[in-house]
């Protein structure tokens, strides 16, 4: 029974497997020659900027696939090398792959592992050699033309946003003030972070939808349509002079606590507005209206676009969203209360409170249904301060439970952020102990700011109108990026002091040098259709160890943009501009842009490949401060 095994050919597998064989080579080839094609495809450079660490990335990952096909999900770590000395990038990967086989007992020297991947490295567009160093780093050196063809490529096409697989909808609620209070610090920041991640995402191409959750619903109301009605008894007629809603807040507060009969009709008026009784429903407007306008003064100072929707936009849908959890099984009783408990949380959410009424817990999950089904968003987050974690952990524990979204598809997440502390560390007030009213923070930004230009005698050589400019960008500038710039997680101090210095990472440092470099071009006498010309036909040199180090700073924003799309955490873009203006500063002292005559100061010699330069570092500046919501002046 062996022997036919002993000859294959009797059983004619030997042509079968040629023309497998013959197959299998044509295939390699098509796929080379399509490897080819989309290598050719890629150095011709699209429109959009291309992020060299992800196709670092595909190169290794294809090097690491083919050196260790056995090894399943090897790890894959390629970063910019922080020392010049040791090339551009630096691959990482050999040693944990090492740890990876040894933990499967195999012993291999991860120095032999980097070896491996090295001789596999396909031929690609942008490495000009690597190198293997210590126990199995592999440096990675950046082909100088091909740099320069990526400049040319943005110079010429503007700072476009990487290509999107598809676009997604994208739901940020933030901002979220309460109707009839003041808004505070917390406020400002909330509304600072969560407009530049709107700004991130619609850069990046998302649908953006940007939503205000006001408190603009409860038992508050009822106080103060009671308080309305006894102070102006006629607002059914006539619009009533509330000046100050702070105040007139407080005061029916007082008497909510203090006066029994108040409190009773409060709690009757509260009825009577949730029956949509037209009086009651009109007063409620005619203070949502008051606060409104308050808070739109914020927003015009700061530059926010935000659509708001407010709790009572979800009063009728919370009926609903209580029953589907009825209908699953998923509600307790607990004292008269209904309560849901969601896998692996400690606390349950009420979803009905015992007297009928429904909670914060029932209003956002109605919020993020209606978010998941009707808005069909694909990413929806939510910045909030981070007491507010646990809160939205168990929501969106609920939510998956129930089944509204598959946490793999659909990215639901809370950005939290931590308190303002003034320079006492300790929770920011005004020296009386009250809350910081924001618009009197923003005004005090604006005095303080006239202040530092006056200083620098900018109020002699800028026009009234260009002088106000300069002042609102600084404050407000100052005020944005002093924010973003702190690690959201963490608390921060508030300084005027410190976020208006001209000198370490603030927005007045990068204010002056963005303006510094534009006015480089004035000073040469050279237009945009000059500097348009010459990015056609200039080649930009990179042989100064300056310019070259410059060159990869400016393609290094869309792997920044792409690490605070996974993050969400901002001040890498404030540190990555702060770094672009170190470095350019080293470039501009090194290296001349514009040579002048000793004697006359006449310009004699403008080289343009440098003054190119120069044009990039302004467009990816001008696109940073854009995403962080600051908005730079041409003249300070």
């Amino acid at each position: 029974t062996l022997s036919p095994l002993k000859n294959p050919q009797g059983l004619g597998l030997s042509s079968h497997l040629d023309g497998l064989r013959e197959e299998n080579a044509k295939l390699k080839y098509r796929l080379n020659v399509l490897k080819r094609s989309l290598q050719e495809e890629r150095s011709q450079c699209s429109k959009t900027m291309m992020n060299i660490n992800q196709r670092l990335q595909e190169i290794f990952g294809e090097a690491i696939r083919e050196a260790c096909p056995d090894l399943e999900n090897p790890p894959l770590a390629v970063t910019p090398n922080q020392q010049a000395k040791f090339g551009d990038y630096q691959c990482n990967s050999a040693m944990a792959m090492a740890q990876m086989m040894k933990s499967k007992g195999l012993k291999v020297n991860p120095r032999q592992i980097a070896e491996n991947i090295q001789q596999n490295i396909p031929d690609n567009e942008l490495i000009e050699k690597t190198e293997i160093a210590g126990p199995g780093f592999i440096n990675v050196h950046l082909k100088r033309s091909f740099v320069s063809k990526l400049l040319t490529n943005l110079l010429l096409n503007g700072v476009q946003p990487p290509p999107l697989e598809s676009k997604k909808k994208v739901v940020v609620d933030f901002s979220s003030p309460n109707i009839a209070k003041e808004m505070h610090v917390g406020h400002l920041r909330s509304t600072i972070i969560g407009d530049s991640m709107c700004r991130l995402f619609e850069f990046l191409g998302y649908d953006v939808l940007r939503l205000n959750h006001v408190g603009d619903w409860g038992t508050q109301f009822g106080m103060l349509i009671a308080h309305l009605q006894d102070k102006f008894p006629n607002y059914l007629t006539v619009s009533p002079p509330i000046g100050d809603l702070q105040a007139f807040y407080k005061e029916s507060k007082k008497r909510f606590d203090e006066e029994e009969d108040f409190k009773k009709r409060a709690y009757q008026c509260v009825v009577k507005l949730q029956s949509k009784d037209p009086a009651f429903i009109k007063g409620w407007n005619l203070i949502c209206d008051v606060s409104r306008n308050e808070f739109q003064k914020v927003y015009n100072c700061l530059d926010i676009q935000i659509i708001e929707r407010g709790e009572s936009f979800y009063q009728e849908k919370m009926t609903a969203v209580v029953k589907e959890f009825e209908a699953k099984g998923l509600v307790e009783m607990d004292e008269g209360r209904k309560i849901v408990f969601a896998p692996g949380q400690q606390i349950p959410l009420t979803v009905v409170k015992s007297d009928g009424g429904y909670t914060y817990d029932t209003s956002d999950l109605a919020a993020l249904r209606h978010r998941l089904f009707d808005e069909k968003a694909d990413i929806i987050i939510y910045v909030t301060d981070s007491g507010q974690g646990t809160h939205f952990q168990v929501v969106f524990a609920a939510a998956q439970m129930i089944g509204w979204y598959d946490p793999n598809v659909t990215r639901v997440e809370h950005a939290g952020f931590g308190v303002v502390l003034g320079e006492d560390k300790k929770k920011f007030k005004t020296r009386s102990g009250d809350t910081v009213r924001l618009m009197d923070l923003l005004d005090e930004g604006l005095k303080r700011s006239m202040e530092k230009l006056k200083e620098k005698d900018r109020d002699k050589v800028l026009s009234t109108e260009d002088l106000t400019k300069a002042q609102r960008s600084v404050a407000f500038g100052c005020i944005k990026y002093a924010d973003l710039s702190h690690n959201r997680i963490n608390d921060y101090v508030f300084s005027f002091d410190k976020m208006l210095d001209d000198r370490g990472n603030t927005a007045a440092y990068l204010l002056y040098a963005f303006t510094r470099i534009r006015s480089i071009a004035r000073l040469a006498n050279i237009d945009e259709a000059a500097l348009r010309k010459a990015a056609e036909t200039t080649e930009v040199l990179l042989e100064h160890d300056k310019e070259w180090k410059l060159g990869k700073c400016l393609l290094r924003f869309p792997e920044i943009l792409q690490k605070i799309l996974d993050d969400l955490l901002l001040h890498t873009l404030c540190d990555y501009l702060y770094e672009l203006a170190t470095t350019f500063t080293e470039f501009y002292d090194s290296c001349y842009c514009i040579e002048k005559d000793r004697q006359t100061g006449e310009v004699v010699k403008v080289n343009m490949w440098r003054m190119l330069l120069c044009d990039a570092t302004a467009a990816i500046m001008a696109k940073g401060f854009d995403i962080l919501g600051i908005n730079p002046v041409s003249r300070m």
